[in-house]
């Protein structure tokens, strides 16, 4: 994934295209291209972006062990605040560690004053509910032959979206975690997520993504919408998602946060260290907002790393 060809990372084979470094398989399908065509209007916004942002002196970053590609997050960040992707730490300001891998063997700490994610090694589906629930004091994660209702079962692996609501008591499949099944419906027919961005210990931001009760695993949105993190969650759980992110080594990514509409409590179901926003439903004025802001927080994190 270090070659500058980014399009060299998909494959096309009989009306499916998979993405090499994750073997995901996408069908080729009007849908899919739609999707396509919407990512390419911001990308070619973020590319005019980038070349306004050449004569600005931006932070100098290196990846490890990968280099992210256009449609990764922290590609558009670097870009709007001058960033330049370099390729050997000795010369950054700040190195991140940008792995796809689900579960890898802990990086050495680099030689750059800031760095992130260096500690953020493991996104299973079962670490991420164990430090949740030393977070929160609550449970997520059900043992599915001893629990009585709906459950979740879904793949450990990173970015699957292959979840399915089961009834339990029920058997246990290998490589497949087990949560109970959080009520966030918004509506009768609709679910709604909080996709909140992470950067360093702040949340800049967050998206609110709904999706219709039959497409609930998958990342089909109907609507997207950008709003506050007050708007979303109370000072506590604000921190109580910041200290989760910690915990979890978390200093770049954003988590996938449910509310249950019943108990009134907030669940964090996934986390994503090389996510791929802003979602492609919200409308460009705010994809390209939303970019600005998390790159000025971006920005912010490596100048307070290079005076402390």
């Amino acid at each position: 994934m270090n070659s500058a060809f980014w399009w060299s990372d998909w494959a096309y084979r009989d009306g499916v295209v998979s993405v090499k470094s994750t073997g995901h398989q996408l069908p080729l399908r009007r849908k899919f291209i739609a999707v396509c065509l919407n990512w390419l209007i911001f990308y070619f916004c973020m590319e005019v972006w980038r070349i306004l942002s050449l004569r600005r002196k931006g932070p100098q970053i290196a990846f490890t062990p990968h280099r992210p590609r256009p449609w990764y997050f922290i590609w558009a960040c670097t870009h709007a605040i001058g960033g330049r992707v370099v390729r050997h730490e000795d010369r950054a300001d700040l190195t991140i560690y940008f792995e796809d891998k689900t579960v890898a063997a802990l990086p050495a700490l680099p030689s750059t004053a800031a760095h992130m994610n260096f500690a953020c090694c493991d996104v299973s589906k079962t670490h991420v509910a164990r430090i949740f629930e030393q977070t929160f004091g609550y449970e997520i994660s059900v043992d599915p032959a001893k629990y009585v209702g709906p459950v979740v079962e879904k793949s450990e692996i990173n970015g699957a979206h292959d979840g399915r609501v089961l009834h339990a008591p029920t058997g246990k499949a290998e490589g497949r975690a087990y949560q109970r099944l959080i009520d966030n419906r918004c509506g009768e027919d609709q679910v709604a997520d909080y996709r909140c961005v992470i950067v360093g210990r702040e949340m800049p931001l967050l998206f609110i993504k709904k999706r219709k009760i039959g497409r609930r695993f998958t990342n089909i949105n109907c609507e997207v919408n950008l709003v506050e993190t007050s708007e979303a969650f109370s000072q506590e759980e604000l921190d109580r998602l910041i200290e989760f992110a910690a915990r979890m080594g978390l200093e770049w990514g954003a988590l996938d946060v449910l509310r249950d509409r019943n108990d009134g409590r907030i669940y964090v179901v996934d986390v994503n260290k090389t996510n791929i926003d802003p979602p492609i439903a919200l409308p460009l004025k705010d994809k390209l907002k939303a970019t600005s802001r998390v790159a000025s927080a971006l920005q912010a994190f490596v100048r307070s790393r290079a005076q402390g």
